[in-house]
């Protein structure tokens, strides 16, 4: 692996091209009346694998096609699930994704144990994804789905306010000036959309994740300021809670965490909760260099999910 934590987290995005993945696109009903879109890559196994994307992804980014491509190769289908506005389609409501918004990936498993075949179900979670996971099974305990057998999530802020403001950094502005850009395209798109719901009025003021968030986040989904959004959607405080086997992948040089993202107490006092820290490995970087072309991260997740 790089042992230089920006170049881990900026390699894969910039060079690495995944072959062999052709999705086939679903689009389903959320409750509110909006949609949305998964991208499934099949393999007529009975294991399916659910994967959400981090912050401005989709089912189209490196790091989700690798994963999708080394589950298939190992006998498991796979679902991408693209979080509203992110599949190349605005969706119908004001509202979008966060990183506690959990309802959708709720809708998505109903879905998946309603209309499919499926033995056994595992979920995968990068970043800002893996949070939605974490908290989601947080939030449901022991009455999480019987189909789900394990999860992994990857570079997850778990502490959203100390990541958020170690962002704003220096160091770390070359990718919050790049979210900022891409949030900003969304919220224009919406725009034209939906006219006087949504505008982007001296949205170059905006520098830091705690503007935006106080901006748009927060009233749109009914918190009273960015810090209390970053308090309840944090997975941190739910992870005690999880009684689904769960490994949870952070870097030690990960350029988006703080010391406060690494749940290392909740870990020991939770027996189904695994927390592993390699030296490197960036931000959803990993990165290695074999014949196949995999990741570590692919080939790690695999083995978890598959160590009966």
């Amino acid at each position: 692996m790089f042992s230089n934590p920006h170049v881990q987290t900026i390699f894969p995005s910039l060079f690495r091209r995944v072959s062999g993945i052709h999705y086939q696109r679903q689009r389903i009903d959320t409750p509110d009346d909006d949609f949305l879109d998964l991208d499934r890559s099949g393999v007529s196994a009975r294991r399916l694998a659910v994967i959400l994307h981090g912050l401005e992804g989709d089912s189209s980014r490196s790091y989700v096609l690798g994963m999708v491509k080394a589950l298939n190769r190992r006998g498991w289908d796979a679902l991408a699930v693209n979080f509203r506005g992110c599949s190349g389609v605005c969706n119908k409501r004001l509202r979008f994704y966060h990183s506690g918004e959990t309802e959708d990936l709720d809708t998505v498993i109903s879905h998946v144990v309603a209309h499919e075949n499926y033995s056994e179900l595992a979920l995968i979670g990068f970043s800002l994804g893996g949070n939605v996971i974490l908290k989601y099974l947080g939030e449901r305990g022991t009455q999480a789905q019987s189909l789900i057998t394990k999860a992994v999530a990857f570079s997850v802020p778990c502490d959203l306010e100390s990541s958020s403001h170690h962002l704003a950094r220096s160091a770390n502005r070359i990718y919050l000036k790049r979210f900022l850009r891409l949030l900003r395209k969304k919220i224009r798109i919406k725009m034209a959309v939906m006219p006087g719901q949504i505008n982007d009025h001296n949205y170059k003021t905006i520098k830091t994740f705690k503007e935006f968030d106080d901006r748009y986040t927060a009233p749109i989904f009914g918190f009273s300021s960015a810090e209390d959004y970053w308090r309840k959607a944090s997975c941190k405080p739910f992870l005690a809670a999880i009684s689904v086997p769960t490994l949870l992948i952070s870097a030690e040089d990960d350029p988006f965490l703080t010391n406060s993202c690494y749940p290392i107490e909740e870990a020991k006092n939770n027996p189904r909760l695994f927390l592993e820290i390699p030296k490197f490995g960036g931000h959803v970087g990993f990165v290695r260099f074999d014949s196949d072309g995999e990741y570590w991260s692919e080939s790690r997740a695999i083995s978890f999910l598959e160590d009966r």
